[in-house]
């Protein structure tokens, strides 16, 4: 199993969760909706695509962007349709629009 966390800019952030939700993937080998989208707003230091999206941080003390932090799990046979999902979803056309890491999980226990 893989845990797959995106950042990506809040401009995307719905074209990427529509693009997974449209994923004939998201489904998932067990059938049903058992994928866990996370998502969570956080400051970051992407390029902003306007003057509006910056922001001077009081508690940083530089200047920020609010961007979004997806995470999901997902089966190994999975993983690459959804990167390539969030991949093609998330392009803003900047030379870094933001990041996508996969890391494998030793072990996942649902909660029933």
């Amino acid at each position: 199993m893989k845990e797959v966390k995106a950042y990506v800019h809040r401009s995307r952030v719905a074209d990427v969760i529509a693009a997974l939700k449209d994923s004939p993937m998201w489904v998932g080998e067990r059938g049903g909706r058992w994928h866990n989208l996370a998502v969570y707003v956080v400051k970051g230091s992407l390029l902003p695509l306007d003057s509006n999206d910056q922001h001077y941080s009081m508690d940083l003390g530089d200047e920020m962007v609010n961007e979004y932090k997806l995470e999901l799990l997902c089966e190994d046979t999975e993983v690459d349709q959804i990167v390539a999902a969030l991949h093609a979803a998330a392009r803003t056309g900047q030379s870094v629009a933001g990041w996508i890491t996969v890391t494998d999980l030793a072990r996942v226990i649902p909660i029933h």
